[in-house]
């Protein structure tokens, strides 16, 4: 089993606080690296490469955790949407393959849980676009996975990678600005709630594959401050 931290990136302060006071008791490596990036694609980018470029080999998986948008009718604030692709604006889709153990691992959980694409976008989507993004098969938006993706496909393609989103609005309910949270509350609750599931994940990421019983190998990290 790896000994490298969990390395969590999230957009806002209120996120990182929720996930922090979670219960990580048993996540390989000890207690995660939480990281805020910053709202955006080009803040998370830049946080995710200076993080891994600053210690190559020393996180066991990488996390996007935090709040975002339903595109569609049938997900309630509060829901959880595990990703199993995202999409960015240009059109690009970046392939999770961690979605549907983190599913399964959520559902354990107690939690409600959808599984399908998040699309990153540049801006707050609401109304026409919101609707035509679920026309194309999107079922979350957010504004930094795809960035945070695409640059563990340059840097370290190999670390294994999640992406989730506790819904705060709707379409029937949507953001008046960003950072308003008609039902923060519950979301907030929720985010926090997935930490054990997140833990379940890791660890069964972490464990070793028969492969890997004659090569062992560990790493360690100081763990950085958010």
């Amino acid at each position: 089993m790896t000994t490298a931290p969990l390395l969590v990136l999230c957009a806002l302060g209120p996120e990182v606080w929720a996930l922090r006071g979670g219960d990580w008791r048993g996540s390989p490596g000890g207690s995660p690296v939480l990281v805020r990036t910053g709202v955006g694609r080009r803040r998370a980018s830049v946080a995710v490469r200076r993080l891994l470029g600053s210690a190559p080999g020393g996180y066991g998986a990488v996390v996007v955790a935090g709040f975002g948008a339903a595109l569609g009718p049938g997900v309630l604030p509060g829901d959880v949407v595990a990703a199993d692709g995202v999409r960015d604006a240009e059109g690009h889709l970046y392939p999770v393959g961690s979605g549907s153990e983190l599913t399964r691992a959520l559902k354990g959980r107690g939690l409600t849980v959808h599984t399908g694409v998040h699309h990153t976008a540049d801006h707050v989507v609401r109304g026409i676009e919101r609707r035509a993004l679920h026309l194309q098969g999107a079922l979350a938006v957010d504004m930094e996975a795809a960035a945070v993706l695409a640059a563990l496909r340059e840097v370290r393609p190999a670390l294994p990678a999640a992406v989730l989103r506790v819904v705060v609005d709707t379409p029937e309910r949507e953001l008046l600005r960003p950072g308003t949270l008609p039902a923060g509350v519950r979301a907030w609750r929720t985010l926090r709630a997935t930490v054990p599931a997140l833990v379940d994940w890791y660890r069964q990421e972490s464990a070793p594959r028969p492969a890997d019983l004659n090569h062992p190998t560990s790493s360690t990290l100081p763990q950085e401050a958010s």
